[in-house]
């Protein structure tokens, strides 16, 4: 009689744990999703930046070079295939995909060329070496450079494996959320 009251009891307690787990973790989703929508914060899962907590802080002027920027993709066939590859989060950006973090690098006007590296307006960025393959062995097709036209921006990041300008071009400034800011983050 101990013993099926003992196994009894021990189900009743692994439930219960269950449900208290389930309610936690309802409530960081819910938390998450709160503060996204409510203060703007967005939790960056990729290493373009440093993982974790930032918030996006409104950017009341046009962005300028070195500008760290949350930035929506323009629902292009480029970004369709990107998403299709796994370079881009699900998000809440228009076509379901996640805000980028990036830096701008250049504004309208500024000229990109891109070969072994990207040079802007003739200086060679540092850290901007194209990949020829991504991670799964696709080709990965180089953006061919020019002049930045007007309302866009070429955007980068200092990870060698970021999916940036270097491969999808400009984007239009339009489509900023605005200025990237770290709250709690972890680079390793």
């Amino acid at each position: 009689m101990k013993i099926a009251v003992f196994a009894f009891g021990r189900r009743r307690a692994q439930r219960a744990h269950a449900v208290v787990l389930l309610a936690l973790a309802v409530s960081i989703v819910g938390g998450g999703v709160a503060a996204a929508i409510v203060g703007g914060y967005r939790i960056n899962l990729t290493p373009s930046e440093p993982i974790g907590l930032w918030r996006i802080v409104a950017l009341d002027r046009p962005a300028s070079t070195g500008d760290l920027v949350f930035i929506c993709p323009p629902q292009t066939p480029v970004m369709r295939e990107a998403r299709e590859r796994g370079y881009l989060r699900v998000g809440t950006c228009p076509g379901g995909v996640a805000p980028l973090i990036k830096t701008v690098i250049a504004i309208a006007g500024q000229s990109v060329e891109i070969g072994a590296h990207v040079t802007v307006d003739g200086r060679k960025l540092p850290f901007s070496r194209l990949a020829e393959w991504d991670g799964k062995g696709r080709p990965m097709t180089p953006f061919a450079g020019g002049v930045v036209p007007a309302g866009s921006l070429f955007l980068h990041s200092l990870f060698a494996g970021s999916y940036d300008s270097r491969y999808f071009g400009p984007l239009p400034a339009s489509g900023i959320l605005g200025l990237a800011q770290e709250v709690l983050t972890y680079a390793p």
